[in-house]
């Protein structure tokens, strides 16, 4: 049993204000939990446009340490962007799985939030009714689509995601130098020259960085 996880926050350093999961099994999605968490901090407002969850609407709700037991329990903890739930949350004493990464690897050169994997994927699931993106459970059954997905295409057991998620990522889009802007793909694909100059020339390299060459002159 997989539990994917998804949390909504106050900001980007944290605070949650809801917490959901749902459990994938052979392939099924089961089990959906989901409660709004009373936050140890205000909401900001650009948090508040995104998942639309008001401060009356957490004012009397249970604090995150009072409702995490029900999502415990698992060996395996899925969410798309896992470092980030991953820090938000309490101690989940289970291993971290990232959708985000095993797609990095998967699929170069697309866009990477679960939304876009989802309708690039051309996947279907059924949604809670009432809930929109960027709610907590809504977005459980969005990734654990994609999870299912991934699973299917890949074929990696919990054990080698794990081993996968702990990997560096490849990187999509070069964020410095003449092509900064351009997707890694594309240059790849254009000037493969570029991608060896970097590999042989740059002294200080991120491990996503040199990965990410490997892995396109690999190819070439």
């Amino acid at each position: 049993m997989l539990r994917v996880i998804d949390t909504e926050t106050c900001d980007l350093q944290g605070g949650v204000v809801e917490i959901a999961s749902v459990d994938v099994v052979d392939g099924k999605i089961t089990n959906p939990m989901s409660h709004l968490v009373r936050p140890d901090r205000p909401i900001s407002p650009q948090a508040m446009a995104i998942h639309r969850i008001t401060e009356a609407m957490v004012a009397d709700q249970p604090w995150i340490e009072e409702v995490l037991p029900f999502y415990q329990g698992s060996q395996w903890y899925v969410a798309h962007n896992a470092s980030f739930d991953r820090r938000v949350l309490p101690e989940m004493n289970g291993e971290w799985i990232c959708t985000m990464k095993m797609a990095r690897r998967l699929w170069p050169g697309i866009k990477y939030s679960n939304i876009g994997l989802y309708k690039s994927r051309n996947l279907k699931v059924q949604t809670p009714a009432g809930l929109h993106h960027h709610r907590a459970l809504y977005d459980c059954y969005i990734t654990a689509a994609l999870l299912i997905d991934i699973i299917n295409t890949s074929g990696w057991t919990p054990e080698e995601m794990v081993e996968v998620t702990g990997r560096p990522g490849l990187i999509s889009t070069f964020s410095f130098g003449k092509y900064r802007g351009k997707p890694v793909a594309e240059v790849a694909e254009r000037d493969p020259g570029y991608l060896r100059w970097l590999l042989n020339n740059l002294d200080r390299m991120s491990p996503e960085m040199r990965l990410t060459l490997k892995h396109y002159l690999d190819k070439a």
